[in-house]
Formats: C-alpha cells, structure tokens, sequence
C-alpha cells in the first residue's frame, strides 16, 4: 500500500469546504464551524511530524476535525463534561470509511451543478430540521447520530439512562422524518 504525503499549501483549495460543510451539519453555527476548521488546520501543521502517511490526508484532516468537534461540545456542555470521551479512528482507513453522513454524502468533487445544489438543500433541510427539535432532542441525535459518541458516554455526558437515551432518539427521528418529509421530499 502506497504512503500518503503531506501538501499543507494546497489544504485550503482542496478540503476547507469538505470540512466546513463536514462541520457546519454538527455544530449549526457558521462561525463556530470556520473556527473548528481552522483550528484543524493549525493542529494538523503542529502534528505534521506524526502522519505516518497511512491514511489519505483528507482523512487525517478529518480525524483531526472529529476531535476538535468533540472539544467544542465538551467546552459547550462543561458542567456535565466531567465524563471522558474517546473516539475510534481506524489506522490505515481509507475514504470509504467514516460516519453514517459520510457514507451517505458523495463526495463534493464528484459531484455535477445540479447534484451539488440538492445535496446542499438536503443538508440545510436537514440543520433545519434538527434546529426545530427540543433542546434535548437535538443534543442527544447530534451526539449519537451524527458524531457517534458511545452509548454510555452519552448517559454519562447527559446524566441520562440508555433507556431514556433510546426513547429520545426514537422521538428525535420520528421528528425529523416528520419535518423533512414535509421541507424536503
């Protein structure tokens, strides 16, 4: 298998808008999502030494963004985020890996006008969507669904049972079927 190499001059033309779209449908703010993406960038420069090379660079970026995303809802939840947080990143994934969004959305540069017109509607139906949930709600899908943190760590995080976990995630899908059934399809 080929090693990957390392071209930080090129990152912002080739994956600043991968990841800020990768982003703004975790966190829901512009802002927040710029900053999360620059952070990443700069973490990446101060750990270039660590690449091994065995993932694609646009995948170590995005192992780099997951972590900082995850930070960002620690510092956001910081009275409940006493609870240790760990993610799983496969050594040596290829792009084919990743999330449920990830497997789901094509990617960007493959993508033609009218493709990336309706993936990008369907993302803002879908943040749309998700804004409307109770607090709650949309805390608990963001954490499970979306950035796909652990069971227990999300109990834990939120102070809730598994029971009351699943029950609320129930109700969060059912919710969000409802709304992009009547904004989207």
């Amino acid at each position: 298998m080929p090693k990957h190499s390392l071209n930080p001059p090129k990152w912002v033309d080739l994956y600043a808008d991968y990841l800020f779209n990768y982003t703004i449908g975790r966190v829901n703010d512009v802002a927040t999502a710029q900053d999360l993406v620059q952070e990443t960038f700069l973490a990446a420069l101060r750990s270039a030494d660590n690449f091994k090379g065995e993932a694609s660079e646009r995948t170590w970026l995005v192992s780099i963004l997951k972590r900082k995303i995850i930070d960002h809802y620690r510092r956001s939840n910081s009275a409940k985020g006493k609870a240790e947080i760990s993610i799983n990143f496969p050594i040596g994934s290829d792009e084919s890996e990743g999330d449920w969004l990830e497997e789901r959305v094509a990617d960007k540069r493959q993508l033609n006008i009218e493709d990336s017109l309706q993936n990008e509607e369907l993302g803002l139906a879908i943040q749309a969507c998700i804004e409307k949930l109770p607090k709650k709600q949309a805390e608990v899908f963001t954490m499970k669904t979306v950035l796909g943190m652990e069971t227990e760590e999300i109990c834990n995080e939120l102070n809730i049972t598994p029971s009351n976990l699943w029950v609320i995630i129930h109700r969060a899908r059912t919710a969000l079927a409802s709304c992009l059934k009547d904004n989207w399809f």
